[in-house]
């Protein structure tokens, strides 16, 4: 293996200012530059009476300094200035920025398309599931323009091993506390070699830009994990320095793609799924849905193993659970949809899967123990999350729970009987759904149409109210 190569991300924004050369630069401004220079551009150590003076060797800080500013695109003078220095003092990681003083023997990659991560720990900036899914995203990122699958493992040790730290934590490369070094990551190769460090003095956060957004950092550290350099093209995710950028939308530019494909090639296509039978038709009139829920601005419809997409701009149309979540049971019982973690949970018996897109999140399916309900609960018959107060019912028999996504856990004095909460509901509720500030109950071929607002009963209509098909 070759000598590994400690990368990192750095936490930095470039401010354009004046490049006028400074007359008379302080000893800390010297001191600044000549560490910066030594750490990052190879500047042998020189004594102070060498630094700044015209017609030196190539190892004194003038000709650094003009490498420094041809990377990062600033006026290249060789002279210590404004522009130059206000980039020196921004936080960055250890690694040098010209591909020529790198350690790396060769070009580094793993020989297996398929890798594991395991996240040691967390982070208190954000919840486990908001940095669970900050990680998996950062990996999709790559996996989608290359053939790289990620397999989330819980415990023993994984290609890439992901860790939340502070100062010295083991690996020879110690954080630098808040403001500075927000993470670093080692080249493909045993031992440390692909793990992620993020500075735990660091404020990381879920999509805020007031802050560090962790989905951004870590996917520029996973393209150091998988053997990336810095690019020194502005914009390109593997550009040195930290820039928020709009998180629901792929950071990659086409530098970025070009130079993990170099490495790993384009994605494979999939295998063509085997042709499905001809679907039996349906009594649409009398149909009794298993489970009504939104996904990502659709309406979405369940029956057997068949699922409607409905939206203003989409005509409903018939197709296999399977064919949009590969994963699924074949049939559900019950299904919601938190845009908030941007998931659809989908409850069949004693077990419930959650999706992120297609994807089925690591860890699922889980036991209906897992949202706290008692063993006594052997199945959800419909479920309905309410957005505007992060609440979501879950219905069992003639009663319901009420649980909360923020704190993960069933409110107190539940379960309750339906008819209490819903006055003039009759039956059980099979399938549940909240539009236009209504709540919509289905028992059979029954529809309740109830006001959140006051939970007043208001319309009773027929299940092919919505005519889905």
């Amino acid at each position: 293996m070759g000598i590994q190569r400690q990368l990192c991300f750095l936490a930095s924004l470039l401010l354009v200012i004046h490049a006028a050369p400074i007359s008379q630069p302080s000893d800390k401004d010297k001191t600044i530059a000549k560490d910066y220079l030594r750490n990052f551009y190879n500047l042998k150590r020189l004594s102070n009476s060498a630094a700044f003076r015209p017609g030196e060797s190539n190892d004194t800080m003038s000709e650094r300094l003009k490498e420094m500013q041809r990377f990062f695109g600033l006026t290249v003078t060789g002279k210590l200035n404004n522009e130059t220095l206000t980039v020196m003092k921004k936080s960055r990681c250890g690694v040098p920025d010209v591909a020529a003083y790198s350690t790396f023997a060769d070009t580094p990659r793993w020989k297996t398309n398929t890798l594991t991560y395991r996240i040691v720990n967390y982070t208190p900036d954000m919840t486990k599931a908001e940095v669970d899914k900050s990680i998996d995203r950062a990996l999709q990122v790559w996996a989608k323009v290359t053939p790289l699958k990620f397999t989330r493992i819980i415990k023993g040790t994984a290609d890439i091993m992901i860790s939340f730290a502070k100062k010295d934590h083991g690996d020879g490369m110690t954080f630098d506390g808040p403001k500075g070094i927000l993470a670093h990551a080692f080249a493909p190769g045993s031992g440390i070699g692909g793990d992620a460090h993020f500075d735990d003095d660091e404020s990381f956060t879920f999509r805020s830009p007031k802050g560090h957004v962790l989905f951004l950092v870590a996917a520029h550290e996973f393209g150091h994990s998988l053997g990336l350099y810095h690019s020194n093209v502005v914009g390109a995710l593997m550009y040195p320095t930290y820039t928020f950028t709009d998180p629901d939308r792929s950071p990659l530019s086409s530098d970025d793609i070009e130079g993990i494909q170099s490495l790993y090639g384009p994605p494979t296509s999939p295998p063509l799924p085997p042709p499905q039978p001809p679907a039996p038709p349906l009594d649409c009139q009398n149909l009794v849905w298993d489970a009504v829920t939104t996904f990502r601005g659709e309406t979405v419809f369940f029956k057997d193993s068949f699922v409607w997409r409905s939206s203003s701009s989409r005509r409903a149309a018939r197709r296999q659970i399977n064919s949009l979540w590969p994963n699924a049971p074949d049939s559900v019982d019950a299904a919601y949809e938190d845009p908030a973690q941007d998931k659809l949970f989908l409850f069949k018996g004693q077990q419930v899967w959650a999706f992120n897109g297609q994807n089925l999140e690591p860890g699922y399916p889980k036991p209906l123990s897992s949202f706290g309900l008692p063993a006594s609960v052997t199945k959800i018959d419909a479920a309905v999350h309410n957005m505007n107060k992060g609440k979501t019912l879950l219905f069992f028999d003639s009663y319901y729970y009420r649980y909360d996504e923020r704190e993960r856990n069933l409110d107190q004095g539940y379960p309750k009987q339906v008819g209490d909460a819903f006055a003039g509901f009759t039956g059980e509720v099979t399938a549940a759904h909240i539009t236009n500030n209504n709540i919509y109950l289905f028992s059979g071929k029954n529809l309740f149409e109830f006001s959140i607002t006051n939970g007043r009963l208001l319309r009773l209509l027929n299940s092919d109210y919505f005519q889905v098909c």
